[in-house]
């Protein structure tokens, strides 16, 4: 590989990065906005119960109460969508123990369970890559061999 192929290759990758890091920012302030909800809805919450303690009867805050619980759970999940993009940008999964390990780990180095295989990241919209003949593995169009079994890559190999 030429000098200038390396350094054409080491731009890309710190672009790639670049958009990584934008895209998991955008996504963390989601997620404090959501988390800002919460916190209002816990706020309602509180009001309502003590209006209902003024008024020396608990239960008419009930329904209000389960209204914003409600909002509070749907928050929630929301909450876990963001985090679980993330996740995929960063090509990482959680272990059902709570350890988080990269995308391609078979097995938790904590508790040993087996991971299932989680689907494949997308590609970036418009990027063109060469599949492997062999293996099937998505490689980078200047590459001349595969990254994951060695074969080599034809000029006229399946390119998406």
């Amino acid at each position: 590989m030429s000098f200038f192929d390396k350094v054409k290759q080491g731009a890309s990758e710190a672009a790639k990065k670049a958009q990584q890091t934008v895209e998991i920012t955008k996504l963390k302030a989601q997620i404090s906005g959501k988390e800002r909800e919460i916190d209002k809805v816990y706020a309602t919450i509180g009001a309502a119960v003590y209006r209902a303690h003024q008024a020396h009867d608990l239960a008419s805050a009930e329904h209000e109460v389960t209204n914003c619980c409600s909002q509070v759970d749907e928050l929630q999940v929301e909450i876990g969508q963001l985090e679980e993009r993330i996740k995929m940008i960063r090509f990482e999964k959680t272990c059902s123990c709570g350890k988080v390990v990269a995308l391609d780990t078979k097995f938790c180095p904590d508790c040993g369970s087996a991971l299932g295989d989680e689907p494949k990241n997308e590609t970036t919209v418009g990027e063109i890559v060469v599949i492997c003949n062999t293996c099937k593995t998505e490689n980078e169009l200047n590459a001349k061999f595969c990254v994951s079994c060695g074969s080599g890559l034809s000029a006229s190999g399946s390119g998406y």
